[in-house]
């Protein structure tokens, strides 16, 4: 009989082994099972040169019988499986095995929807199923990730010190909270996915415009990013691009490595999940589904080939540079504003529709390190969200509005030129037609409205008097009716 250890971690790929060392280092006893004993393998014997409470901590078993054996009760095992269907296979075999007061941890990047099912699941076994996003890549996972449990708020009290030992830990203190009831875990996972999604697609963008637009060589690119990351742009996203743009190629060719990398994407990714919940709910998200569908179109090689040999001649650089990189760098900061505030008014109307519970304020405040996204941009995210606490929109906030209207005419001016010179810029100028759309105050909607009347008789609402009306919408008839006493009034 194994002595009881701390948690359990099913699954060992890159996350789950950098998760299992991560508990060990702090002192953590941990039970690991993978479903084919090499990887558990592998794990210990690349442990056997470490030195302090890592190189104990850690204990190997090959059924999931003996990891729920080797736990201390009540259990806390923690799921690091391929979302989807393997997790689905994963609970199968462990409900049985689990008591109650047993806590089942999901912490891939599982949808929500998966995730209220699994609740409603593991409920008769007794045991709490928790819903869990984990940020950070491999590095995150061994060194210190962001955590982001939903579910049941007393079931969080009681993981909160295990799992604070393995978080990020920012100025503000260790990167977890409760993120609320249900789902809420995963949710903000997803929401965090997504804005990670415009980030990058927003310096790819950035990149494009002074490789392609302003013809700059790869040395003085990676300047700028470094430059946006020590100024108006610092954030771990920002300071890899700085690197990544300066890198040569490892394998011996001229030029940077960068030049080497293939473009196409895979369609798979949990960003796609954003749009599907923003429809699902009602929330326009457009710099989020631009960032998705780039990566989309970029998964089409063939087609790309073909119209570029029917239709794109290579963009010109530009050679009216002065100011352009000012512009662009303005153009990227009040995209990001745009992305971050679709994302949290997303949160905002899903903690409310599904209800969560969720504390804006303190996802900002947990997303500060550890993860991807994290930037010293969520202070004053975390700022605007403490400071006006029913406010859902972080451009009615004083200071990004401040820093918007400051960014205005460089953002217009940069994609502007990009059209002009037939560089495609999907994020930045969705993020211009949401701004210009949420700043308007009557939109040409009326004409839609006016459209479905007259094919569908749906009826609209008039801006001068109150009711419901429907009209024929033809001069001749209008005229008519008018004469013959007036408009339906329903």
């Amino acid at each position: 009989m194994l002595n009881p250890h701390d948690v359990g971690i099913i699954g060992l790929a890159v996350m789950g082994r950098n998760l299992a060392r991560n508990f060990a280092r702090r002192g953590l006893t941990v039970a690991v099972y993978n479903r084919t004993y090499e990887r558990t393998s592998a794990l210990l014997a690349e442990m056997q040169g470490s030195v302090g409470p890592e190189r104990g901590g850690v204990t190997g078993v090959r059924r999931l019988e003996d990891l729920v054996a080797a736990l201390r009760r009540p259990r806390r095992l923690l799921i690091m499986v391929k979302a989807g269907a393997a997790v689905d296979d994963v609970l199968a075999r462990l409900t049985p095995l689990l008591e109650p007061g047993d806590i089942v941890i999901d912490g891939g990047n599982s949808s929500f929807h998966d995730t209220d099912r699994r609740l409603t699941a593991t409920a008769p076994s007794g045991a709490t199923f928790v819903g869990m996003g984990v940020s950070g890549g491999a590095a995150g996972a061994l060194h210190g990730p962001s955590l982001m449990p939903g579910g049941p708020k007393g079931t969080y009290r009681s993981l909160a010190r295990l799992l604070a030992r393995s978080a990020a830990v920012a100025d503000s203190g260790p990167c977890i909270t409760h993120c609320g009831r249900g789902s809420a875990g995963h949710f903000v996972k997803m929401i965090h996915n997504g804005i990670e999604y415009a980030d990058m697609q927003l310096i790819a963008e950035a990149h494009d415009l002074l490789r392609l637009g302003l013809g700059l060589p790869a040395a003085a690119i990676g300047d700028i990013f470094a430059e946006w990351n020590a100024g108006e742009l610092p954030s771990y996203l920002m300071g890899i691009s700085a690197d990544i743009v300066r890198t040569p190629d490892d394998l011996g060719g001229r030029g940077r490595l960068l030049d080497q990398v293939d473009d196409v994407t895979g369609r798979t990714g949990s960003g796609r999940m954003v749009p599907r919940a923003a429809l699902e709910l009602g929330i326009a998200v457009p710099t989020i589904t631009a960032a998705v569908d780039a990566r989309l179109l970029a998964s089409l090689p063939d087609l790309r080939q073909h119209l570029a040999r029917r239709f794109a001649p290579a963009p010109r650089p530009s050679r009216q540079r002065r100011g352009a990189t000012r512009a662009i760098g303005e153009a990227v900061l009040a995209s990001k504003i745009c992305a971050y505030a679709q994302g949290f008014h997303l949160l905002a109307e899903a903690s409310d529709v599904l209800g969560y519970g969720t504390d804006l304020a303190e996802v900002a405040r947990i997303w500060k390190a550890g993860c991807i996204i994290r930037s010293e941009f969520l202070d004053d995210v975390r700022t605007a969200l403490t400071r006006a606490p029913g406010s859902t929109h972080l451009l009615q906030d004083v200071t990004f509005g401040r820093t918007i209207r400051d960014c205005l005419g460089g953002w217009r001016a940069t994609v502007q030129r990009a059209a002009a010179q037939g560089i495609a810029l999907p994020a930045m100028s969705a993020s211009l037609a949401y701004f210009d759309t949420v700043r308007r105050t009557h939109l040409p909607t009326n004409v839609i409205q006016a459209q479905r009347d007259l094919f569908g008789a749906h009826g609209y609402r008039r801006r001068d008097r109150r009711g419901r009306f429907s009209s024929s919408w033809s001069v001749e008839s209008t005229t008519r009716r008018r004469q013959e006493g007036g408009t339906r009034h329903d």
